[in-house]
């Protein structure tokens, strides 16, 4: 088979979705002269609490700030249960909280962690496990849940890939403690960013704390007191604050991101059905629980061919990439911690491979994706 579609331009792996409103809303805000966490904090976090469905979202740095204070908050220093398929944040947080990761095998549909693997390393040293929900696709809340329920631990959801994506209806970070991401990549985007979520009112005004060094009130709650300048640290805390310009970007991706996702999922079920007959290419399992929403379209296809794919579809000016290769527990670091081996992650790790997937990405596009990857099925 020959490639017959030709295409003018280089398909990139992800691309943000970024409109004037957003530029007007960054503009707004240099105005106003209010640079640092301020009113534009409140407003995104009220749209991501109500969005999500939870009493409290406090905005941050990062995704690995949430998770890391999801661990301090609630003093984690035992071992954390968690996924060597992930982006190394996820142990990172666990680490530098001072807990111990133990790390769990994945589902071969899914690549989410496998709850049966979960249960293999429950011992009375466990105070915590962590899922990743991968790619857009939720993991198996409702296992997962009765699991921590039955022996007491605290539930923490890396959601950094799955912001609108649900299992049986609940939407990601409201099954326990919600850790998203606002990178680029992501559904929706403030450059860099992240966001906590949780139903706990005295875990979400210590973590409110923790971010802005330990200081219960924000600098913007003190100017509406008589001593705005009386700060007093109730924790040892950090600096872990979002600006008012990155929030402002935030306010305007809320308010469009059920088009986004819905964009995502219109094109990734055109991609499913042009590869549907593609041989040799393992394409996404969609659990019938789960509302997809596709933060990452990914194959997956011999290991012997995977990196030669990846070169293929560059020479034809298709940007892809690999996540996550290798897993953590292969990581110099992380090896000291791995004393079991995880069959499917590493199956998974040494065979998938991601494609271009966002919101502005066309239909034209999507077509020449996949006949390209027809093309090189021939070929092999």
């Amino acid at each position: 088979m020959e490639l017959t579609m030709t295409i003018s331009h280089k398909i990139p792996l992800a691309r943000a979705f970024i409109t004037d409103q957003e530029l007007s809303a960054v503009n707004e805000v240099l105005r106003s002269g209010w640079l640092t966490h301020g009113p534009k904090n409140s407003e995104f976090e009220a749209q991501f609490a109500d969005y999500i469905g939870v009493k409290h979202a406090i905005s941050m740095n990062s995704c690995t700030s949430a998770l890391f204070l999801a661990l301090v908050a609630n003093d984690i220093k035992g071992e954390v249960i968690l996924p060597s398929f992930t982006f190394v944040a996820s142990a990172n947080a666990v680490v530098t909280a001072g807990a111990m990761p133990v790390f769990a095998d994945i589902s071969l549909k899914t690549y989410t962690i496998d709850p049966y693997s979960i249960e293999s390393f429950l011992n009375d040293k466990t105070e915590a496990i962590m899922v990743v929900h991968y790619g857009g696709q939720c993991c198996e809340m409702d296992k997962i849940s009765e699991i921590c329920r039955k022996h007491n631990l605290l539930l923490i959801e890396d959601s950094a890939e799955t912001i609108g994506g649900m299992y049986k209806g609940k939407k990601s970070g409201n099954w326990g403690i919600g850790c998203f991401s606002f990178f680029p990549t992501k559904n929706i985007t403030t450059g860099e960013g992240g966001m906590f979520t949780t139903n706990n009112d005295t875990l979400a005004e210590k973590v409110r704390a923790y971010t802005g060094h330990g200081i219960v009130k924000s600098t913007f709650e003190r100017i509406k007191t008589q001593k705005p300048w009386f700060r007093a640290a109730s924790y040892p805390g950090y600096n872990f604050r979002m600006s008012n310009i990155l929030a402002a970007i935030g306010v305007e991706q809320m308010k469009k991101i059920d088009r986004m996702n819905d964009k995502r999922r219109e094109r990734s079920f055109q991609l499913l059905d042009e590869l549907e007959d593609a041989e040799g290419i393992t394409t996404p399992f969609i659990d019938k629980n789960s509302h997809h929403v596709f933060q990452m379209f990914t194959i997956r296809v011999e290991s012997r061919l995977r990196d030669g794919l990846v070169h293929y579809l560059k020479e034809k000016g298709i940007e892809s990439s690999v996540h996550f290769d290798p897993p953590v527990h292969k990581h110099p670091f992380y090896e000291k911690y791995a004393d079991t081996t995880l069959m499917n992650t590493e199956e998974v790790s040494n065979s998938i491979l991601t494609l271009p997937m966002y919101p502005e990405i066309t239909r034209e596009e999507i077509s020449y994706i996949s006949e390209t990857l027809k093309t090189w099925c021939t070929s092999i």
